[in-house]
This record gives C-alpha cells, sequence and structure tokens, in this order.
C-alpha cells in the first residue's frame, strides 16, 4: 500500500510560544522593503521636486505606480511562498479577509472618515504577520475600489497606505505573550495612530496637485522643504483633521470591544489551519500473514 500523508496541527511557533500564521523570511523582508521604497518615492517625490518641475502632473503617475504595484504585490506573495511554502489555506484565507474588509469600508460610506474595515486589518496583520498583512491591506482597499466604485489616480496610494497599516500591526511587539485586555489596548492605540497616518499619507498624495488654493496652506513647487512641511501641518489641520480623529475613534472603540473575539477566531482559524506545517509521510501499519493451522491427520485406527 501507498505511504499516507499527514500533517503536523500544531501552528508555526517560535521557542517562546509567539503564533504567527505566515513568517517573514529573508526574501519576503527585500520584497516589502522594495515596495515600500517605491511607494515612499511615490508619495513624497513632489516635495523634492524643482519649481519648474511640472507638479501638476502628478495625478498623470498613479497609473504607473498601479502597473508597478501589481507585479510587487506578486513578488511578496511569491517571496513568502519561497520562504513559507505558503499553501492554498493561507490564499484561501486572504481571499475571505479581503472581501471581508472590502465589505466592510463602505458601510460608513466615507461620513465623516469612519472607515470600519480598519480595525479588521489591524487585527488581521497582527495575527497573520506583516508579510500576510501588508498583502492583505492592498488587496482589501483595492477590492474595496472595484465595489464602491472608488477608482481613480488615488487607488494606488490607498493600497500603499493600507498595506502598511496592516504591516505595522503585524510588527507590534508582544505577539507571544500579550494577550487580552492589554492587547486590545496596543492594538486600539496603534489602530488609532494609523488611522490618523492612513489620512496623512493620502493628504500628502492630494495636498501637491492644489497648488493656489490657499496662500498659507498651498503647495508650492520648489519653495524650502521646511516651509512646505509647515504648509502641509497647516493644510492636514485645517481640512483633514475632522475625518481622521472620527476614523481613529471607530478603529478604537471597534477594537476594544470587538478585538478581543476576532482575535480569538483568527488564531483558532491559524491553528486549525496549520500554515507551514510540514507533510510527513507514514507507512500504513503492516497486515500481518495469517499462519497456517496443521490441523492433525485422521488416525486409520478404527
Amino acid at each position: 500500500m501507498e505511504p499516507t500523508a499527514t500533517h503536523d496541527t500544531a501552528p508555526t511557533a517560535t521557542s517562546t510560544g509567539r503564533i504567527r500564521a505566515v513568517r517573514l523570511g529573508p526574501r519576503s523582508v527585500a520584497a516589502l522593503a522594495l515596495v515600500s521604497a517605491i511607494g515612499v518615492v511615490g508619495f513624497g517625490w513632489p516635495l523634492f521636486a524643482p519649481g519648474d518641475s511640472g507638479i501638476t502632473t502628478h495625478a498623470a503617475d498613479a497609473p504607473w505606480l498601479f502597473a508597478a504595484l501589481l507585479p510587487l504585490l506578486l513578488a511578496v506573495v511569491v517571496a513568502t511562498i519561497a520562504d513559507t511554502g505558503l499553501d492554498a489555506k493561507a490564499i484561501a484565507m486572504l481571499g475571505v479577509l479581503a472581501a471581508a474588509g472590502a465589505a466592510l469600508r463602505p458601510l460608513g460610506a466615507g461620513t465623516a472618515g469612519i472607515e470600519p474595515m480598519f480595525f479588521l486589518m489591524v487585527l488581521s496583520g497582527r495575527v497573520l504577520g506583516p508579510g500576510f498583512g501588508f498583502v492583505l491591506g492592498a488587496v482589501s482597499m483595492f477590492a474595496s475600489a472595484l465595489l464602491t466604485g472608488g477608482v481613480g489616480p488615488w487607488m494606488p496610494f490607498q493600497m500603499l497606505a493600507m498595506g502598511w497599516v496592516s504591516m505595522g500591526a503585524g510588527l507590534l511587539p508582544g505577539a507571544a505573550r500579550l494577550r487580552g485586555r492589554a492587547e486590545s489596548l496596543l492594538l486600539a492605540g496603534y489602530g488609532a495612530v494609523a488611522s490618523v497616518a492612513y489620512g496623512t499619507a493620502m493628504n500628502l498624495q492630494g495636498w501637491t496637485l492644489m497648488q493656489g488654493m490657499a496662500s498659507g496652506i498651498s503647495y508650492v513647487p520648489g519653495d524650502p522643504l521646511g516651509d512646505n512641511l509647515a504648509r502641509f501641518v497647516a493644510y492636514c489641520l485645517t481640512t483633514s483633521l475632522g475625518w481622521d480623529l472620527p476614523r481613529a475613534v471607530v478603529t478604537m472603540v471597534l477594537t476594544l470591544t470587538l478585538g478581543g473575539a476576532i482575535l480569538k477566531a483568527l488564531r483558532r482559524a491559524t491553528r486549525r489551519a496549520a500554515f507551514e506545517a510540514p507533510a510527513t509521510f507514514e507507512a500504513p501499519a503492516a497486515f500481518e500473514t495469517p499462519t497456517a493451522v496443521e490441523t492433525p491427520a485422521p488416525s486409520d485406527a478404527p
């Protein structure tokens, strides 16, 4: 008979007991560093552009950034597969969580910046790790843009920013030991900061296109970096803080109220899915050949 495959049902863990569905290997780190570097350049290069650079054409760069982002996201997935043997179970979980995140985003309908998907991205990144979290955040934002019709030059920047939000949650300390209320407080605080940081990053993408809007807060190509940053801070305080703060509050409240149950559910799914569990082959138990029992010959005696 053929040997049968069995899977170790224990979750991936280090010697300290740290459980993580998809670990971050060297190839994954390199891929994440590359895509993040390109994202930082995509967001920040207008601040260093000379005054005669034609900065108003910055919106035309979005399709090129999107074209570069898709293969880089694929590179992160391929690198994770190469590092950890990412299997169909992890891909299925990625699809389910991305669909859930895309469905949560329209619930706030963009009202006052309320976006319930943020708390799910934070919790998922915490349990599933930074590499998985980055891909999840980017794919969720892409799916939600298709679902809500929010496709535009801002979409690749939203994908990058949401990927960073989820990745940052996976990099938070205490994943092995911190549980319960303390972990919920940590994630709630991070979610609030990340919600504001997301809005700030998206402001930087849009602010450079709004030259001449107001003398005190508009972007001025070629001005010293310090002057433009001061105007940018004023721009954020006067135009978007009313959207970023409600997003931060909603993320905190949802994390504190629902976070514990969702973290348990995600960790339970991680244990049962047994990502990265090596397949071993065991030979079936040998069947013993029955021993023939000799019967005595009949006696010739009457």
